[in-house]
């Protein structure tokens, strides 16, 4: 029977619910024993603070404890492994339903990973142009697998697959046509050693002028040396222990040579050396589209696949229609045949894209590549993929979807949201955006602060129940108790004036950035943001005059590093200085150890079975892999010797494993590690732990830490910062924080250029800039230039009426 009991506190289920999932002594991370009760078939947010601990319950403890159970109904074998993984430390969880999470993760690590084959698009279209595509007079028919680039019978010959052809030049090879062939003119053969001097010695035997300059010799001469498919072979002399000795030399040219030694060389260093001859370009074969030139003969209204597939989604579906209607009126030559099987595939097609398109993605193309797309559009195509499957019953556990996203995008993820508990489907969703929350069925508040101070439920019911919890910081901006902002712009000391900018759909855009202020960027999702950006960030280190550029910090969201040894610690530099205060100690000289034996990257003092790392991967074959903590050193990453050394009764295990808030109070008195600390707890890292793996990290996170590594360094004026969307990831409370710090910034006389899409960052902003007025080929487009004051009375600015929404809550509730 339903259990339609009031929760713990004596809260009613909400209408629509069919119980409760009752979570009892969950203990995961920084969870303090919580005890909770979650409605199901019921949109519950889950807000808190940055490291409150809203995660490890609705990750950590509630999915994990659903995907736990999954694996105990699989096979035996497969179970063992599984078992590495561990259980979530809670006691139980009753009135589980199965559950299936979408993270906030990286694509593929390969381009040929496409939003296409995320999404299964691209499946769908080929198999339009196999079965319906228009074929020239007398071709084949093709299979589906000829129109995909990512198989031996679709690749196209010449770059297999990858659209990129890497050649070289006369102008690549020869970097000095002033230098003769014995000064080193053929960059590939500039060295003094055997090789350059076999080359010399062949090129005296050619009758070719090693002496003169390159420029001075004959072009047919030049080109034979360059780019001869002939390998002649030739007596010459040498000298052997300082006698002369004869052997035969074969020629090659030096594209041959570069080419042949690049492909076989095992050195990074040597092949970055020959890679500076090459110049990467669109395949000459296929001009970028990848395929064979067979699939690019078929058409569908008239254009190839590969065209299809690079143009915005938000077009695709109105072009496939205008396919059909010719096909209907038999206007192409496969005519009313093939209309059958296209509008069968035009219909499934037609439905996977609308629902990306719901989502705020339809400015995408089915070609970008994966690794071009950020966590929440990713995020964002799983949900739609979701959408579509017809599930019920099932429990959906987001991780901020509306990562990446403005508020006018927002509400059409609302509306996806609230369509899958339409369905019968319960939906966790860990949130920062407060319209969200605003809007949800029930809101749990973990904190009441981060890390060690959190992982307690502060409140668990209706979300407007929550205004009338004192000790929540999600309720001080949920329901306005913060001060209102002033929108007192400050004067810029001047500008840089910016004019022809051009980059993906930015199209021939001039803008005015003002010097020692902050200029938020804003507009839709793919209105030409982050394009602007880096179309800032390159004209601003290359100025027209001689006045020279201003030094340029770019803060961007990519990892801090590729492997999980790379961490918060060792990135800002604190680490060495830790490691240093080990070898200090009395232990340690006893010892005889260095610095370098609190390092996890030496063999002498990690630990053997994980080196380093804490933690070991488990492969599952069929599923993704897993991660368990190292048996041996249960994370410490060192050997027992090595934990034997302590300061200030702490092992280095022990340090690493603090929060930066922890962190910040043990080494109060020591300047080296303080002042690195300092500044991470100013941009709202406090509760992530020195040890965090880079690969853990997200990019709102790698992006502060970056921002609080440069913070360390010494100030110098007329410095330009740009960061794009570093408020992801962060609770209000935490925004307004970084906020603070990028105020300082500009206080001492640097200028900020930031993408935002927070009302907090922009209100406290002192110039706008708004692209538009939508996202892909709709935008790339200035549709307002302002303060933030003025913005609010543009008529053009779709941010002003989020803006003043934001303003208004402010003073109505301040009030």
């Amino acid at each position: 029977m339903p259990d339609h009991a009031p929760d713990l506190h004596g809260t009613d289920l909400p209408k629509g619910s069919s119980g409760w999932i009752k979570v009892r002594g969950a203990r995961e991370h920084n969870l303090r024993d919580v005890d909770v009760d979650l409605p199901r078939d019921c949109l519950v947010a889950f807000t808190g603070v940055s490291g409150s601990g809203k995660s490890s319950l609705a990750f950590g403890t509630v999915f994990a404890e659903s995907q736990r159970r999954y694996f105990e109904s699989v096979a035996p074998y497969a179970r063992r492994l599984m078992s590495q993984v561990g259980a979530p430390e809670v006691d139980t969880i009753e009135g589980m339903p199965p559950a299936v999470a979408l993270q906030q993760s990286r694509g593929a690590s390969s381009s040929r990973s496409t939003l296409g084959t995320l999404s299964s698009l691209s499946d769908v279209l080929r198999l339009l142009y196999s079965r319906a595509g228009t074929y020239p007079e007398g071709a084949a028919h093709l299979p589906a697998s000829a129109f995909s680039p990512n198989t031996a019978v679709g690749a196209c010959p010449t770059c297999h697959g990858s659209g990129v052809s890497r050649r070289t030049s006369e102008a690549l090879l020869v970097p000095d046509p002033d230098l003769s062939i014995e000064d080193g003119a053929i960059g590939v053969w500039a060295s003094r050693a055997w090789v350059g001097l076999n080359v010399r010695r062949m090129v005296t035997k050619l009758g070719i002028d090693r002496f003169a300059p390159w420029r001075t010799l004959p072009q047919e001469q030049r080109d034979w040396m360059l780019f001869t498919d002939e390998e002649p072979r030739m007596l010459l002399q040498g000298n052997k222990q300082g006698q002369e000795s004869s052997y035969h030399g074969t020629w090659q040219s030096a594209e041959k040579y570069l080419m042949r030694n690049l492909a076989k060389t095992k050195s990074d260093t040597e092949r970055a050396k020959l890679e500076q001859f090459l110049a990467e370009g669109p395949c000459p074969t296929c001009h970028g589209k990848r395929l064979k030139p067979e699939a690019l003969a078929v058409t569908f209204a008239g254009i190839d696949i590969a065209d299809m597939t690079a143009m915005p989604l938000s077009q695709v579906c109105g072009l496939l229609d205008e396919g059909l209607a010719e096909q209907a009126r038999g206007t192409d030559r496969h005519g009313a045949a093939a209309s059958t099987a296209a509008r069968s595939l035009v219909k499934d097609f037609g439905a996977r894209v609308e629902a990306i398109i719901a989502l705020g993605l339809g400015y995408l193309s089915m070609n970008r590549p994966s690794t071009a797309l950020s966590a929440g559009e990713l995020q964002r195509v799983r949900l739609a993929g979701q959408l579509r499957s017809g599930l019920f019953g099932v429990l959906y556990v987001l991780d901020e979807p509306s990562a990446g996203l403005h508020p006018a995008d927002s509400e059409a993820l609302y509306a996806a949201l609230r369509e899958l508990v339409a369905t019968g489907n319960s939906l966790f969703v860990v949130e920062h955006d407060l319209s969200i929350a605003r809007n949800a069925d029930w809101v749990v508040d973990v904190g009441p602060s981060a890390g060690v101070l959190g992982g307690h439920v502060v409140h668990s019911g209706p979300p407007e129940a929550l205004a009338d919890v004192a000790d929540s910081a999600t309720a001080e901006f949920m329901f306005g108790r913060q001060e209102a902002p002033s929108l007192q712009a400050r004067e810029p000391r001047g500008w840089h004036e910016l004019d022809h900018l051009s980059l993906h759909n930015l199209q021939d855009v001039s803008v005015r950035v003002p010097i020692g202020v902050t200029t938020a960027i804003t507009g839709v999702s793919g209105a030409g943001k982050s394009s602007l950006l880096t179309a800032i960030a390159e004209r601003l280190t290359t100025p027209a005059d001689d006045t020279g550029a201003p030094r340029l910090v770019q803060i961007d969201q990519r990892p801090i590093g590729r492997s999980p040894r790379s961490n918060l610690a060792t990135y800002t530099g604190l680490f060495d200085a830790v490691r240093r205060l080990f070898a200090a100690t009395d232990a340690a000289k006893e010892r005889g150890w260095s610095a370098g034996r609190f390092s996890f990257n030496v063999e002498a003092g990690r630990c053997p079975t994980c080196e380093g790392e804490g933690f070991i991967a488990i492969e599952l074959v069929f599923l993704p892999t897993s991660y368990s903590t190292c048996p041996t050193c249960h994370g410490s990453r060192y050997n027992p010797e090595t934990l034997e050394v302590r300061y200030r009764d702490h092992d280095i295990g022990q340090v690493l494993a603090m929060t930066v808030q922890e962190a910040a109070d043990f080494f109060a008195d020591v300047p080296a590690v303080h002042r690195s600390l300092t500044t991470l707890l100013d941009v709202g890292l406090g509760y992530l732990t020195l040890g965090q793996p880079a690969t853990e990290l997200s990019g709102g996170e790698a992006q502060r830490i970056k921002l609080a590594t440069e913070l360390q360094r010494p100030r110098r004026g007329d410095t330009v910062f740009v960061l794009d969307e570093p408020t992801g990831g962060l609770h209000p409370v935490n925004v307004r924080d970084l906020v603070r710090v990028l105020t300082r910034l500009t206080e001492a006389g640097d200028t900020v250029v930031v993408v935002e899409h927070d009302m907090q960052v922009i209100a406290a902003a002192d110039w706008v800039i708004e692209l538009g007025p939508g996202g892909g080929d709709r935008g790339g487009t200035v549709v307002a230039t302002a303060t933030p004051a003025d913005l609010l009375d543009d008529p053009d600015s779709i941010t002003a009426p989020y803006l003043r929404r934001a303003l208004e809550r402010s003073t109505q509730d301040a009030s």
